[in-house]
């Protein structure tokens, strides 16, 4: 018997139209970072408020959503879009949100944690009745640099420590892959350079997750490529839905241009959209098809020998 739910992953960039021309001219906005803040809630708000008007039950906002992807750089400015992952300001306007559209939502932000001072690159998950269900923290932080250009994430924000948090909703064992009980389906998250490591959706997979969402700001070749293959290959061993949402387009000053092609996929592939415009990514997944017999002929879980990968 099907068992069919609706859900919505934005595609989109920076909504903030008074960003400066030139990169050297990006310290005129000390002061101005909750303008930002405000331009790209407002943005999303509307995103979610036309999915749920579809039937979405869940939507997934994209990585460090509240402004541009700063981490093209190293500058102390982006600091102040930082924010509390339990009662900043971002997180208050999307509970209000979820409350009144009646669907749960995944927002991932740069948090500040009131308690340890400490900076993470974090998804906040919200309840349809606009509860804090939890938080999963980035687990992998990448530095490096392609041929499109250069990527500076440890100089802002630090690896997962671990911390669930008295999280009653979530199921997992593995204190740095939360999973959680939305009702409706059981969720798990990885954010962006997390899926470039196998251990990720295992992880979340045997914790109980059903769906995973992956909120990414990638570019370059080797990234385009992977986005194409890492997902589907997941889905099939794990048996589980992923959705990975990507930034589109450029984003000023710096021109950096990020492919798009967010999209869902599962055991049997990739899943055809029911999105309205391009900024949303909405299909169905029917949670029925990962259980029972999967006529592949395999029983991964079975069969396998874990610890012939163990370390010596």
């Amino acid at each position: 018997m099907s068992r069919m739910i609706r859900v919505a992953m934005t595609e989109t960039r920076n909504a903030y139209g008074a960003m400066p021309a030139k990169v050297a001219q990006l310290d005129e906005l000390e002061g101005r970072l909750e303008e930002v803040r405000a331009a790209n809630v407002a943005h999303h708000q509307e995103l979610i408020a036309e999915a749920a008007s579809l039937g979405a039950q869940l939507v997934g906002l994209g990585e460090l959503f509240t402004g541009p992807y700063f981490a093209l750089e190293e500058r102390v400015l982006w600091r102040g879009l930082s924010e509390d992952a339990l009662d900043g300001p971002t997180i208050t306007a999307l509970r209000e949100c979820a409350r009144a559209e009646g669907v749960a939502l995944v927002a991932p932000i740069y948090e500040r944690c009131s308690r340890s001072a400490r900076y993470f690159n974090t998804a906040v998950v919200i309840g349809a009745d606009g509860e804090v269900l939890g938080r999963y923290r980035k687990t992998h932080i990448p530095a490096g640099r392609n041929e499109q250009g250069s990527f500076h994430e440890t100089a802002y924000y630090e690896a997962s420590d671990g911390e669930l948090g008295a999280w009653p909703r979530n199921l997992s064992q593995n204190p740095f892959f939360p999973v959680f009980d939305l009702g409706f389906c059981r969720l798990g998250i990885a954010i962006c350079y997390d899926r470039h490591f196998a251990g990720a959706m295992q992880a979340l997979a045997r914790n109980g997750a059903q769906l995973v969402l992956s909120p990414a700001v990638t570019f370059g070749a080797t990234s385009r490529r992977m986005w194409e293959l890492e997902f589907p290959v997941d889905a099939a061993r794990q048996r589980i839905y992923i959705g990975g949402s990507n930034r589109s387009g450029s984003e000023a000053p710096w021109g950096q241009e990020y492919f798009g092609g967010s999209y869902f996929c599962g055991p049997q592939g990739r899943l055809e959209p029911l999105a309205s415009r391009t900024e949303l990514v909405i299909a169905d997944l029917d949670l029925a098809l990962l259980e029972g017999d999967s006529n592949s002929g395999w029983d991964l879980e079975r069969d396998a020998r874990d610890e012939i990968f163990e370390d010596r």
